[in-house]
């Protein structure tokens, strides 16, 4: 019975870590899926006050329907140009001369972003406020009709809301009112697909990481099982 005790002892003690391992695996899965599910903006060349590249990364959340239009607001912006997207028609509002808003839709027949994918709208424009932070509160819209209007701002005790706006952090520009010419518009095709190979590299990494938590955890499940049977084999043995 000693011996019994003994090795019920050992598999507690190899059953626990394991298990905590595998909660710890699943939980680092199931948190990338939560963190790619609102919809983001980045622009990481944009200083406050200047001009540069903006990229919203828009998941699909809908189980049947893709996305076939995004609406962006602006803080009025004197220029803002989308990137030319393949089977997406773009609009672009202004009031009072100002860039207020953009408005992308699927061209009739295009997948726009099936279930489970993702798509990127990217567009340059400026200057943008001289202030750290900038919301741009996008309309998400189903084929099915349904809509997800991220708009929504962090309070101040930092808690995140269900649907919260995309928003940029701005770099101080390099010498006040002249950093609105230091930080000249982005050109050329080269600035969207860079800011597009930067998101979908983030993407990938983050996969990678729940991938592997998922393995860790069923490794750390099967341990666990083959040590209680080795206890329960041996128990027999000794009976």
């Amino acid at each position: 019975m000693k011996n019994l005790s003994k090795r019920a002892t050992i598999a507690r003690r190899l059953i626990l870590p394991v298990s905590a391992a595998a909660v710890v695996g699943v939980s680092s899965l199931t948190g990338v899926g939560v963190a790619s599910a609102h919809v983001t903006a980045n622009a990481p060349t944009v200083t406050q006050g200047g001009y540069g590249v903006v990229t919203l990364v828009v998941p699909n959340e809908s189980e049947s329907a893709p996305t076939t239009a995004l609406r962006v607001t602006l803080p009025g912006l004197k220029s803002a140009r989308p990137e030319v997207m393949s089977g997406w028609k773009t609009v672009v509002t202004k009031k009072d001369d100002l860039v207020t808003e953009i408005t992308w839709t699927a061209d009739p027949g295009s997948p726009g972003i099936p279930v489970g994918q993702f798509g990127q709208f990217s567009f340059s424009g400026g200057p943008f406020p001289e202030q750290e932070t900038v919301a741009l509160p996008a309309l998400q819209t189903y084929a099915d009709g349904e809509e997800a209007d991220w708009n929504q701002p962090t309070p101040a005790d930092g808690t995140e809301p269900e649907k919260p706006a995309p928003t940029i952090t701005l770099a101080a520009g390099g010498d006040g009112h002249g950093g609105h010419h230091a930080a000249a518009p982005a050109t050329g095709a080269d600035a969207p697909q860079s800011q597009a190979a930067e998101t979908s590299q983030a993407d990938s990494a983050a996969r990678w990481l729940g991938g592997i938590g998922l393995v860790v955890g069923a490794l750390g499940t099967v341990f666990g099982v083959a040590a209680l049977m080795v206890v329960r084999r041996n128990g027999r043995g000794n009976a």
